[in-house]
């Protein structure tokens, strides 16, 4: 998103700090956008006041503190929930899962959620099994996902985006599709709230 021109803010919320350690390493000429962090369940109280200055505030966050959780939920329009292709992803955010669904039972169906395929292998059967097994869900699965790519981690390791390393590379078309879904599912989602 900071790549078309939004102003973006990444809030990390996982007490690990993999977005503040990747930020750390931005070389001087590189545009990025800023990383904060916030690691404790306060999110609800902070978010709110950064977010005026920003078009997107993305708070990345570790599916199983339940505590920070819920408190990014308190603020957040859209959850996107990574799994990889398997069913263990699935049972490890089942708790976000049902922290989301009774958040929206509460808040006329907020926060909205989709899950996002993650590092699917190329050519195996596992990608359409992930899209059978979330169908019971009522959470949506994005048409757009990423593959297992040394791009992502050569990217990580350097303070770069896979946009920056390999502008015309397949993780960066990934990156591309993953984008434009999301922002056309938000602008769907507020022509829908809009009167």
């Amino acid at each position: 998103m900071h790549k078309r021109g939004f102003a973006v803010l990444i809030v990390d919320s996982d007490p690990q700090g993999t977005a503040r350690d990747w930020h750390s390493l931005q070389p001087e000429d590189l545009s990025l956008p800023p990383v904060i962090g916030i690691d404790r369940p306060m999110l609800h109280f902070d978010v709110p006041r950064l977010a005026s200055a920003y078009d997107f505030v993305i708070i990345d966050g570790a599916a199983r503190l339940e505590e920070l959780s819920t408190s990014a939920l308190k603020v957040a329009d859209l959850v996107v929930i990574p799994v990889q292709p398997s069913g263990y992803d699935l049972w490890a955010v089942s708790g976000l899962i049902a922290l989301i669904q009774a958040r929206q039972s509460v808040t006329e169906g907020r926060p909205l959620a989709v899950f996002v395929a993650s590092r699917q292998i190329v050519g195996t059967h596992l990608a359409k099994e992930i899209d059978d097994a979330v169908e019971d869900l009522d959470i949506p699965m994005m048409k757009a996902r990423t593959s297992q790519r040394v791009a992502y981690a050569e990217a990580g390791q350097s303070g770069f985006t896979v946009l920056d390393l390999e502008p015309t590379g397949k993780a960066a078309g990934e990156i591309e599709a993953l984008t434009t879904e999301l922002l056309n599912f938000l602008n769907h989602a507020q022509a829908k709230k809009s009167p």
